[in-house]
């Protein structure tokens, strides 16, 4: 009974093992080897109970950067060229 009372682990329900992740965050230690944290097509994501779908950004909401946007930039700077030249 004093053991017990003292916090004897045998009578109690172990706790929860929280998973850890590597360092880059695409590894998850299971308790005997290391496992992928993301499925192969990284659409999902292991949190540590389940399997969820991973956030996509939207591209509704892009500032219009990138390679269409450089295209852009440079064809206005070609255009404005010629018109000054010509």
């Amino acid at each position: 009974m004093l053991q017990a009372m003292a916090g004897d682990p045998t009578g109690s329900r172990p706790a929860a093992q929280q998973t850890r992740y590597s360092a880059d965050g695409f590894w998850r230690w299971d308790g005997a080897e290391w496992r992928p944290a993301y499925s192969q097509d990284r659409l999902w994501r292991w949190t540590g109970q389940a399997w969820e779908p991973t956030a996509r950004p939207s591209s509704a909401t892009g500032s219009g950067s990138g390679a269409g946007g450089a295209v852009g930039i440079v064809v206005g700077m070609v255009l404005g060229t010629i018109a000054l030249v010509g």
